[in-house]
């Protein structure tokens, strides 16, 4: 199977408005080795924040 790799491995992005929400993902580590952040949708917050990479 080639889900298996750890070249794209899943990923949790969680909220910093401390909601709890998450957003399930895959990232290449090869292009982004390092934690990811990205600025997308909370609807707990109803507004736009960080979402940081957790492991």
């Amino acid at each position: 199977m080639a889900r298996g790799n750890d070249v794209r491995p899943i990923i949790k992005l969680r909220s910093t408005a401390g909601t709890g929400y998450t957003y399930v993902t895959r990232k290449n580590r090869r292009n982004d080795p390092d934690r990811l952040v990205l600025r997308k949708f909370d609807p707990v917050a109803r507004r736009h924040v960080d979402f940081r990479e957790e492991r």
